[in-house]
This record gives C-alpha cells, sequence and structure tokens, in this order.
C-alpha cells in the first residue's frame, strides 16, 4: 500500500493569508474583496473583529473606501475557534489589536482545514512590529504587503506615524491621528518629535 492510498483526498486543505502594512494602505479593502469572492464563490465565511474597533461601525467591518462586510466583534481570539466550527474561510480586521494567542487561533483553524485571511499593521506608530501580525506572517503560506503613498514625498508609505501626543500603543484614529510616511520622512517626523 501507497502513502497516498492511505490519505483522504477530500479532506480541506487549510492555510494562512496575511495582508499587512500601514494605515491607509488598503489592508481592510484588499480583505474585504477576498471574503466577497469566497462568498461569491459559495463557501461558508464567518469575519471576525477585535470589539475594541468602532471607528466605523460596531459590528461591520468597514475600508477607508466606504465598502463593508458584516463581521462578529469578538472581545479576545479564544472567542473566534467557538463561533467559526464548519466554515471555509474565516477572515479577521485589525488583527494587531488582539493578543498573542491569536496565532495559536489562527494556525489551529488552518489545521483544520480553513482558509485564515488576516488583515493588519505589520508595525506600531513607532516602527516596531506590532502584536501577532509578525509571528503570523512567519507561519502564513501567504503574506501580502500593501503600501500606502506617503504623504509628505509621495513615495511608496509603509509607516503609521501618529500626529498627536499621546503615547499609548493602541490609540483608534484616522486622518487627524495618523499618515502614512515612507522609511525616510518616518525618520525625520521622529527626530522632530524626540
Amino acid at each position: 500500500m501507497f502513502l497516498e492510498d492511505t490519505v483522504n483526498h477530500s479532506q480541506r486543505k487549510g492555510w494562512i493569508e496575511i495582508i499587512c502594512g500601514s494605515m491607509f494602505s488598503g489592508k481592510t479593502e484588499e480583505l474585504i474583496r477576498r471574503l466577497k469572492r469566497a462568498q461569491f464563490a459559495k463557501q461558508r465565511v464567518e469575519i471576525f473583529k477585535p470589539q475594541v474597533d468602532t471607528r466605523y461601525d460596531d459590528e461591520e467591518v468597514v475600508s477607508h473606501d466606504a465598502n463593508r462586510i458584516h463581521s462578529t466583534p469578538v472581545p479576545a481570539a479564544s472567542n473566534i475557534p467557538l463561533l467559526a466550527d464548519q466554515v471555509d474561510v474565516v477572515g479577521i480586521d485589525e488583527a494587531q489589536f488582539f493578543d498573542m494567542e491569536l496565532v495559536a487561533v489562527c494556525n489551529k483553524l488552518a489545521n483544520r482545514g480553513a482558509r485564515v485571511i488576516i488583515a493588519g499593521l505589520d508595525m506600531d506608530f513607532l516602527g516596531k512590529p506590532f502584536g501577532p501580525i509578525p509571528h503570523l506572517m512567519a507561519t502564513a503560506e501567504y503574506v501580502t504587503k500593501v503600501h500606502a503613498v506617503c504623504v509628505k514625498c509621495g513615495n511608496l508609505a509603509n509607516h503609521s506615524h501618529r500626529k498627536t501626543d499621546d503615547t499609548g500603543l493602541v490609540v483608534l484614529g484616522e486622518k487627524d491621528e495618523y499618515e502614512p510616511l515612507c522609511r525616510s520622512c518616518f525618520h525625520q517626523a521622529q527626530q522632530l518629535s524626540s
């Protein structure tokens, strides 16, 4: 008997996809596009976001361009597997706001056969790796890094520069609080603020 004779070919194969980058780079837009395509293909889809993210809507995932898709807000990553049973595709937005348990949760879902699509900031406002995203990038099968446009010079931006004096790690905000900057403009802004 050959090994392939013992494999159940009908078993679903799961994987993890990461969509990361700075603020205003189109992460949520790309997440919504992938999830809507899965829904169009009649796949069972569940979408989650952290309960703390209420910027545009309490329940829906909404992009800066106002595209939206229904989601389930959850207080912690541990809630996701309980609500994602028997689904084909799991979408998670603003993943940087979850704790490190999200890494184990996503790997468990992928191991069960789900396609897990995660969108989130890869760096915080100081330019340091943010939350579980770097760890998820290491275990993901697919990583897409999207870029905004630097508001100072027009180059590709990969930093989310905070324009306020708030030093808390998690500060929800939009264009009044943050701007996308390239590496050079970000470092110039950091030097001016220190």
